[in-house]
Order: structure tokens, then C-alpha cells, then sequence
């Protein structure tokens, strides 16, 4: 099944993306109206999240997410066959002297993003650092089937950046560390954490949220300085990225300060442009045990 789907998908995404945003058309009544794939909790999701938003507006932004989200899958696709001068003009950064002040010090830096907008197309960013000492370590978690683990592995690391798995991490940065190399981490973190694990419950879209605190503790513990990237839709097809500072100085911080601030950067991007955040996660399935 693995080979049929990426025999299909290979030879599909030969296809401008001009017209595979006329496959993302053709799918979304599909996915939306028929499939209906995990619409209860999307709704729900939203519902929670925008209380003082009216009926009407709500499925405004589910509609919307659930366009987005077929252009989402073209877009992914793509990177099967996407060239790196169309990727450069397609994902743009901005803000990036901060981080380069940071290298200049010999300080590694962490980045936090989110499942907002099409992240998987910062792979691209290895590229804006195009300098032999300029190191990208993107984290990961394996995927159990070996062949789509293999798949993403090789499309996350075809544009010069690392791939590190997650259980990993923490003896990958001590080493690192040990060597002298100095490099961007960057850490996905608006997942949900294990149920066994929360230690960080905070206000987030209207929710009392558990919160990954995983990329306070490594900042803290090797004292590097953490910024937000901020990933906005420009429009269909095009994405901008600018990296805002959480803190310069984390071991001054008080505890879970910077996973606060995190969340409010990623609060206030999805307040102003909801229909981008991926919303069929199922982001609030534990609640706070007050015993």
C-alpha cells in the first residue's frame, strides 16, 4: 500500500501547484460535508476556544480551516518535488538578526513554533544560514511504519538540517555542547503532554490548558536563548516567518515563565488568524485533576 501511495503521490506532485490547489478544491466538500473528518472536534475545539463569537462566525472559521487544511495536505505534498529557488520565494523570514547576534556570541538558540500555517515548509530554513558553522537540529519523533518514517525523514532533512529524535535530544544537545557546536533547535511545542506528565496548567483560548514546558527546561539547563516563530499565510501558496525573542536570559527567568509567553505569542497569532491553527487536534483531551 505504502509503494501504490507514493508511486501516486510522486507522480502528482510533478504538477504545478496552481493545479493542485484545484485538487484542494475538489477535496474539500469531500473531506468537509461527506468524510467529515474529526468535525466534532474541530467544532468543539472552536466552540471552547471563541465563546464570544456567535454560531455563525464559528463555522466561518471552521469552513475556512477545513479549505486550509486541503491546501495544507497539496502543499505537503509537494516537497516531493519541490525546487529550492520556488520554496525560498514561496516561505520568507524576517527578523532573523537576533538569532544572528545570539551566533555571534557563540550561543545556541531554541526556537518554538506551532501547528500553525504551514510549518512543515520552514524545512527551508537550514537555508537562510547558508554558513558552513550554521547548524539546524529539527526535532522529531519517529514514526512507527518504517517507510513513511523513512519518507519524512529524508523530505525534512533535504534542505541541510538535522533531524533529531526526540527521545534523544538531551544527550544530542549535551554532546553538541561538549563538541563546541553551536546551532538552532527547533522545537514544535504546542502539542498536548503526556496525561502522566503535565506540569504546567495555563490559560489558553478561553481553556485551562496543559501546557509542554520540555523547551523551558533545555533553554534553562543550557542557558540558550529562545525565540518564537511566528508563521502568517501572506496568501495561497506564500508564507511569511519572523522570529520574535521569548527571552534572552532563560536561567534568569522564573519557572514556566517562557512556556507562558509562548503560549500568549501563539494565543494572539491564532486570535488574529484562527482558521490556520490545526484545530483537529484534539488539544484539551485531559483536564486538571484539582485532587
Amino acid at each position: 500500500m505504502f509503494y501504490i501511495l507514493y508511486a501516486f503521490g510522486w507522480l502528482i506532485t510533478l504538477l504545478p501547484l496552481a493545479v493542485l490547489y484545484l485538487l484542494s478544491d475538489f477535496l474539500y466538500p469531500i473531506v468537509y460535508y461527506i468524510v467529515g473528518y474529526r468535525r466534532k472536534v474541530v467544532h468543539e475545539n472552536i466552540a471552547r476556544s471563541f465563546p464570544e463569537k456567535t454560531e455563525k462566525e464559528r463555522m466561518s472559521i471552521e469552513r475556512k480551516f477545513y479549505r486550509f487544511f486541503c491546501d495544507l495536505f497539496v502543499e505537503a505534498m509537494k516537497e516531493m518535488h519541490f525546487g529550492h529557488k520556488e520554496h525560498r520565494r514561496r516561505m520568507m523570514y524576517g527578523n532573523v538578526d537576533g538569532i544572528m547576534e545570539q551566533y555571534a556570541r557563540g550561543k545556541s538558540v531554541m526556537l518554538m513554533t506551532a501547528h500553525y500555517a504551514n510549518w512543515e515548509w520552514m524545512l527551508n530554513f537550514p537555508e537562510v544560514f547558508p554558513a558552513a558553522d550554521h547548524h539546524v537540529f529539527q526535532i522529531y519523533k519517529r514514526l512507527r511504519n518504517k517507510n513513511f518514517d523513512k519518507l519524512i525523514y529524508d523530505l525534512r532533512s533535504g534542505y541541510g538540517g538535522r533531524n533529531v529524535e526526540k527521545k534523544d535530544l538531551m544527550r544530542f544537545m549535551f554532546n553538541m555542547k561538549k563538541e563546541g557546536t553551536i546551532g538552532i533547535y527547533l522545537m514544535v511545542s504546542d502539542q498536548t503532554p503526556n496525561g502522566r506528565n503535565v506540569h504546567l496548567w495555563t490559560p489558553f483560548l478561553n481553556q485551562d490548558t496543559p501546557t509542554l514546558t520540555g523547551t523551558e527546561q533545555l533553554a534553562k539547563k543550557f542557558d540558550y536563548p529562545v525565540f518564537y516563530a511566528d508563521i502568517r499565510r501572506i496568501k495561497r501558496g506564500y508564507y511569511r516567518c519572523d522570529f520574535l525573542p521569548i527571552s534572552m536570559e532563560p536561567t534568569q527567568e522564573p519557572e514556566f515563565a517562557i512556556s507562558e509567553k509562548y503560549m500568549k505569542l501563539l494565543e494572539k497569532t491564532i486570535q488574529e488568524q484562527p482558521e490556520y491553527w490545526l484545530w483537529s487536534h484534539r488539544r484539551w483531551k485531559y483536564k486538571r485533576n484539582n485532587d
